[in-house]
């Protein structure tokens, strides 16, 4: 029987003595370190849903890899050992997945329908038709439901607090069910646009996660790296240097997880049998590599043409470009692709927006009396995420496309 391409690596002898699944975030462990303080004050909020009682509303902050969502799910494990008596409904959604008022009520209600038959359908009925839905179902016992609602600010940007203002007041048209909610947020400053009413009622508690140090980094890690390899596999030097790098990224124990699995892969694919500084810098390349691309994908059109534009510029040797250059490229494009141009104005504000997700560099220049200008340079790698642009259908006329390399007359 013939040899499949995979055969030579299923065959070499892997790094992780279980599953790598321990070294992703959404691995829920037995101890959160650093975090026991934290999941000690929301079990002493949370207790009173066990004797059957409405707990605090609660607003969690923390920027990205603090330990929320980690936190909010390891609490839910608690909850599944403590409820014998099964009075505790608690669910978690994310609302950057389920992003409209429809669809959370909706995902709400059919927690608690087992006939599939009488579910709430994707769509179809008014969002007060399923409310009322769900406050009946909520309705049929006695029980205590419990809301996560993480990244709570992107359902309020995208939609309003309506949906807020809805969940909040549930409990006055409840006889025998309790609801109480849990918000997770990055943003600390989205309280301020909600309605004076919403704002009082969901911020009974407010906890704010702080961002890892290096140290308590290390500890994450070294913990995860004893359940997921051999001793000596990942040294304490090679997991310092990944919390170190981690803690300069705000303490984002998120990104030093997977610092530390795509370290372990490009180590386990070279048939090393431990890590060294080496992988890491390599690892730390592909997934910053990784992040600008799939910032790139998720572009808008316009945003898309105006950052191919400043690469085909780099490509011929202008590396420091002024506005008016890269519109004048742009113009070429639109032709090209067959898009509508934006007036210059507008390309300068996506220039703007272009920079502060840090796929290119804008500095103001001053030109004395003769005014002021960006002077705009690429900060991707040209190549790479060249492909990524030219895989865009809109901008297929642009494949392979080159500038004519301008000679400047002394």
């Amino acid at each position: 029987m013939e040899e499949s391409i995979f055969q030579p690596y299923l065959s070499a002898k892997s790094l992780f003595k279980i599953d790598r699944e321990i070294l992703r975030p959404a691995y829920i462990p037995e101890r959160l370190p650093h975090r026991e303080g934290y999941i000690d004050q929301l079990a002493q909020i949370l207790a009173t849903a066990l004797r059957g009682e409405r707990p605090s509303n609660i607003l969690i902050f923390g920027k990205t890899g603090t330990g929320k969502t980690a936190v909010v799910k390891y609490i839910e494990n608690e909850f599944r050992k403590a409820d014998a008596a099964r009075m505790v409904s608690y669910l978690y959604l994310n609302c950057e997945i389920v992003d409209t008022p429809y669809a959370v009520l909706q995902s709400i209600g059919n927690r608690f329908i087992e006939n599939f038959h009488q579910r709430i359908p994707f769509t179809g009925l008014s969002t007060d038709r399923v409310y009322n839905l769900l406050r009946e179902k909520l309705d049929e016992e006695k029980r205590v439901v419990i809301i996560v609602l993480d990244e709570i600010d992107k359902i309020i940007s995208k939609n309003g607090d309506d949906l807020l203002y809805q969940l909040l007041k549930i409990n006055d048209d409840l006889t025998k069910a309790r609801v109480s909610l849990i918000g997770i947020s990055n943003d600390l400053k989205f309280t301020e646009y909600l309605d004076p009413r919403v704002k009082s009622r969901l911020a009974d508690e407010k906890v704010v996660f702080p961002p890892y140090n290096a140290e308590e980094l290390f500890d994450i890690l070294a913990d995860r790296a004893h359940r997921a390899f051999d001793n000596g596999t990942s040294p304490d030097a090679v997991l310092h240097l990944i919390a170190a790098l981690a803690a300069q990224e705000h303490g984002d124990a998120r990104r030093a997880l997977d610092l530390l699995r795509v370290s372990a892969e490009l180590a386990e694919r070279q048939g090393d049998d431990h890590l060294s500084d080496e992988h890491v810098q390599k690892a730390k390349s592909k997934i910053e590599l990784d992040t600008v691309l799939e910032a790139v994908k998720s572009l808008p059109t316009q945003s898309k043409l105006i950052l191919l534009c400043v690469l085909l510029n780099e490509e011929i040797g202008n590396t420091k470009l002024t506005t008016g250059e890269v519109y004048t490229t742009y113009r070429e494009l639109c032709r090209k692709t067959g898009v509508s141009p934006l007036t210059q104005r507008r390309v300068t504000d996506l220039i703007s927006e272009l920079d502060m997700l840090g796929l290119v560099h804008a500095r103001v220049k001053s030109f004395g009396r003769a005014g002021r200008t960006k002077e705009i340079q690429a900060s991707v790698p040209v190549v790479d995420v060249k492909k990524v642009l030219e895989k865009d259908e809109v901008l297929a006329e642009a494949r392979g496309y080159r500038l004519k390399v301008q000679t400047t007359l002394l």
